[in-house]
């Protein structure tokens, strides 16, 4: 069955390359870059299938490109998942809670992604919280610029549930995190939390603010993430998104959080304040 509707992408030749042959170039430059893995990766299809979290950045490729590279390369050295679930942050003025879509396809210029429908729709019907609404995914760029990354490496048969918090609190995460264990017990699925870390502080700062976070995250401490990230004022954009992961995958069997790769886009281009980036990893 055609999927209902394609999403077009909305920040295709701004945040990374617009063309194909333009984008694989870049995706590949990203991994051997300084900054990444060093070079290209390779699905391990007989892979252990220990990640069951992610987190990614989702800044402009030049900048946040090699650190997700990082990420991305130890999930293709884990083996192919059969769905793969995207939560981002909104940062657009959009009048709900918390969005899931759960009928298409988002386009890139790999291809288009196919949404996981049962999953999808499986988790919506779980979750309250959870509006079905693609008209508030169309200029959100957290999630869109995980897709082609997962594209290079999967080609066409990625499917993926995108969830988009606008309200990021306990109260919206915890909930989210629950219907997503409830859904994919059983299902070889990754959850990839999207987001940046301190944003406009000078480098120190930032990754002194970013490692306090990045502390929880290997101890899969949701709760305590969201506590110091408010009671330090840490400007990371997707805070709900990865405490919404990590109450997933705790739930799931994950026991151990693993820091892959940090650096902040003073590290690519000299700059008085940076934009901090993580690539961590949640497994069993």
């Amino acid at each position: 069955m055609a999927p209902q509707s394609v999403r077009t992408p909305a920040v295709a030749g701004q945040f990374y390359a617009g063309s194909e042959t333009a984008l694989r170039e870049q995706i590949e430059g990203c991994y051997r870059h300084r900054l990444g893995p060093g070079q290209l990766p390779e699905v391990n299809e007989n892979g252990p299938r220990e990640i069951i979290g992610l987190v990614s950045p989702h800044a402009g490729y030049p900048y946040s490109g090699p650190p997700a590279a990082c990420g991305y390369y130890e999930l293709a050295a884990d083996g192919r998942p059969q769905v793969i679930i995207i939560i981002g942050p909104s940062h657009q003025p959009v009048r709900i809670g918390a969005a899931i879509q759960t009928t298409g396809a988002w386009a890139t210029p790999l291809g288009e992604a196919v949404i996981d429908s049962e999953v999808a729709t499986a988790v919506a019907e779980d979750c309250s919280v959870l509006e079905d609404s693609a008209a508030a995914f169309s200029y959100e760029h957290s999630l869109e610029v995980q897709l082609p990354f997962l594209q290079h490496l999967y080609g066409a048969s990625v499917r993926f549930v995108p969830i988009m918090m606008v309200d990021q609190e306990w109260e919206t995460a915890a909930p989210i995190g629950d219907s997503l264990a409830t859904v994919l017990e059983g299902r070889d699925a990754v959850i990839i939390a999207s987001t940046d870390m301190t944003h406009y502080e000078p480098a120190q700062v930032a990754r002194e603010q970013d490692m306090l976070l990045v502390q929880h995250i290997e101890k899969l401490d949701a709760e305590g993430m969201l506590q110091t990230r408010a009671r330090r004022h840490i400007s990371m954009c997707g805070y709900g998104p990865t405490a919404a992961m990590m109450i997933a995958a705790t739930t799931l069997g994950a026991r151990h959080g693993q820091l892959i790769a940090y650096s902040t886009s003073g590290d690519v281009q000299p700059m008085p304040t940076v934009v901090g980036y993580v690539s961590a990893k949640v497994t069993g």
